[in-house]
């Protein structure tokens, strides 16, 4: 039998006579269900009549079931002059206490907004808590129907500590039910995690990272944006589980340094291709300087593609001091053939 399952002569007994009038027979119930914290004649008979307001045991605490032998509950009700009951051949009542459950996630919603944007916070879904003596499902008195108000609410940036305090109104005039609750807190955000490392220049791959929550405070505010991470390249040696950074990742290089690339040359009607040289690193839409392997000389020109730099007109007296001479001669003869303005 439970601990709070304790018999309680609490009131008087009713007069029998004023029983026997209630219509029907008394029957007792195998299965009882009460909201409040006392059990009556009511709740574990059918047909009480005027007995049914007694109170006759303390019930189990909310959320819990007690279980009695039928055998008990007939004399405590025998002791209150309530004989001639049905006892349809029960051995034993079990008396259930309906109860309002508050689950852990509810508390932690609770709790992360009344800390958001305290103190340095970010936003409820962005923190991250910590209770010191771990949480369990709450059950409350059904009575207690209020939402979790905050009263008291204290977030020590220094350490990460916080305190704070609910109330839940009770509409059965009680007092509202009071919450405490203790732990740390801490800043997170969504983070692009590398599963491995990288070398200087590698580049990044879809199976390479993941996406974790990680404390604000460790990634900064310079957080890679995931959309943008995968085909970028490593500026630097990258450890793996290390949380990427934008200043950590560049476009790749689609051109390297004393590679040889297709230098495109474009004008009105012209395409020249020439066989060239990359004198620096280039990304996609860097200016590059490249040099001509023929004639040996350098000009700059625009990454495209991956070994491919496109060299656009320069003014009159330039072109002339440099690209002029083989585009004429191209554009005299077959400009698709690259050995044609190379040969002149």
């Amino acid at each position: 039998m439970i601990r709070s399952l304790l018999t309680a002569a609490l009131i008087a007994a009713a007069p029998l006579a004023a029983f026997a009038q209630s219509a029907g027979v008394p029957a007792l119930r195998a299965d009882v269900t009460v909201t409040a914290d006392i059990v009556r004649i009511g709740d574990m008979i059918d047909n009480a009549g005027a007995a049914a307001a007694i109170a006759i045991y303390r019930a189990p605490d909310p959320g819990t079931t007690g279980k009695l032998p039928a055998a008990q509950v007939l004399a405590t009700l025998r002791a209150h002059q309530v004989i001639g009951i049905d006892a349809r051949n029960l051995r034993e009542v079990a008396v259930t206490r309906l109860a309002r459950t508050i689950d852990v996630k509810e508390i932690e919603q609770g709790v992360a907004r009344a800390l958001e944007h305290r103190n340095g916070l970010g936003a409820a879904g962005d923190i991250e808590l910590s209770f010191d003596r771990g949480i369990e499902p709450l059950r409350l008195d059904v009575a207690n129907t209020g939402a979790l108000h905050p009263v008291a609410v204290r977030f020590d940036s220094r350490n990460g500590r916080f305190d704070t305090v609910f109330e839940i109104a009770n509409t059965g005039g009680a007092a509202p039910a009071r919450l405490r609750f203790t732990g740390t807190a801490v800043d997170t955000v969504e983070a692009v995690v590398l599963t491995r490392a990288l070398d200087r220049n590698e580049i990044v791959k879809a199976s390479d990272v993941a996406i974790e929550r990680r404390p604000r405070a460790e990634v900064g505010r310079d957080v890679a944006v995931s959309a943008q991470v995968v085909g970028m390249q490593a500026r630097r040696q990258l450890r793996q589980g290390q949380a990427l950074r934008s200043s950590d990742l560049a476009k790749p290089d689609l051109v390297q340094r004393d590679q040889a690339v297709t230098i495109v040359y474009k004008t009105a009607g012209i395409t020249l291709t020439i066989r060239g040289k990359a004198l620096e690193n280039g990304a996609e839409g860097d200016a590059v300087s490249v040099m001509n392997l023929q004639s040996k000389r350098t000009f700059s020109g625009t990454v495209v593609g991956r070994n491919q730099v496109v060299v656009t007109p320069q003014p009159v007296a330039a072109t002339e001091a440099s690209l002029a001479a083989p585009v004429a001669v191209a554009a005299n003869t077959a400009s698709s053939d690259p050995r044609t303005a190379e040969s002149r």
